[in-house]
């Protein structure tokens, strides 16, 4: 059994993604659980070898340990590939011929079903003809590889979850993509594939991906992967209601080192927003401030309320960081 964090490595982790890891840390380490990490980088433009190193520097900072070695979604293509095989040979996927322009035009005609995320294919390429297939090969588009996640687009799947912080959620899974026209295994079918080889029995994560859970939880039913428990966490926002990204109010471990912000003094604030109250002094370092939280840690006591950093000082840690997290904004 384990819990994962697992960043995509295309920038320095920020303050909002450090604070799903120590969740994800606490989460794994207070039940008994391994901890691992894993780098998600199917984005071939961004996703860097040395994003991979800076984040695992940050993670390592905060004491966050993990157990066996970090894996990379870039060298799993054929396991991914071989799920597709499998779904494929069930009639379970379809090739989708769209360009995203295509795709965008069709989701603004064709409202989505009901229960559906915004924005769901409207399932256009579904059931095309052979010689409309073969229209398509001739022109030279490459295609996507979508689920067929029902029987019929008006009828979707839907699938009801208890998330331990986000409590009961359903939802409805749509024709997601499973591979991109690129050949790329998509992020849906990978973390599932993933999951299940790791032994992954807990995610915490942030709860921007809480509506592709039902997705993910459909394909594990569809490949008999076991399903796991689930943890969403709130995200972090700046002052100005935006939530923090790569490129977006974000400020990361080393802009804080740069700052006089010492790890240690990071972690209690983060902890801080958790709702763990840690002193340190002397002698102190982040082992010791995780150990002090770890056995008493309940991840569904986490809570739903919204995250805000306003980049200010707080006294309550040690030292002068240059931010506090709030709750309740």
């Amino acid at each position: 059994m384990s819990g994962r964090f697992a960043p995509s490595p295309t920038g320095d982790l920020h303050l909002g993604n450090l604070r799903t890891a120590v969740l994800a840390w606490l989460g794994a380490r207070s039940s008994g659980r391994q901890f691992i990490v894993r780098m998600e980088d199917l984005d071939r433009v961004q996703a860097a070898p040395e994003h991979e190193i800076a984040q695992l520097r940050d993670l390592a900072a905060l004491g966050l340990d993990w157990d066996g070695a970090v894996i990379r979604q870039s060298e799993r293509f054929d396991l991914y590939r071989d799920a597709l095989a499998t779904l494929r040979s069930r009639d379970l996927v379809y090739d989708c011929y769209c360009s995203r322009r295509e795709v965008r035009a069709e989701i603004d005609a064709s409202p989505s079903a009901p229960h559906l995320p915004p924005g769901s294919y409207p399932g256009t390429c579904r059931n095309l003809t052979d010689a409309e297939r073969a229209a398509h090969v001739e022109r030279g588009r490459p295609p996507a590889i979508r689920l067929r996640a029902s029987d019929s687009m008006t009828d979707p799947a839907l699938i009801g979850f208890t998330d331990v912080i986000a409590g009961h959620v359903e939802g409805g899974v749509d024709d997601v993509v499973l591979q991109r026209n690129d050949g790329v295994p998509a992020y849906n079918l990978a973390v599932v594939v993933d999951d299940a080889l790791q032994g992954v029995t807990q995610v915490v994560r942030g709860d921007d991906l809480l509506d592709s859970t039902p997705r993910q939880i459909h394909l594990q039913a569809l490949l008999g992967l076991p399903r796991v428990e689930y943890g969403h966490v709130p995200l972090v926002f700046g002052t100005d209601g935006e939530r923090l990204s790569k490129r977006h109010g974000s400020v990361s471990l080393q802009e804080l080192a740069a700052a006089g912000d010492e790890p240690i003094a990071v972690l209690q604030v983060l902890l801080l927003s958790i709702g763990l109250d840690v002193a340190s002094g002397p002698g102190v370092d982040v082992s010791t401030l995780l150990g002090a939280v770890v056995d008493s840690f309940d991840l569904s006591r986490t809570g739903r309320r919204l995250v805000v950093f306003d980049g200010q000082p707080n006294s309550r840690t040690s030292g002068s960081p240059s931010f506090t997290m709030l709750n309740g904004r």
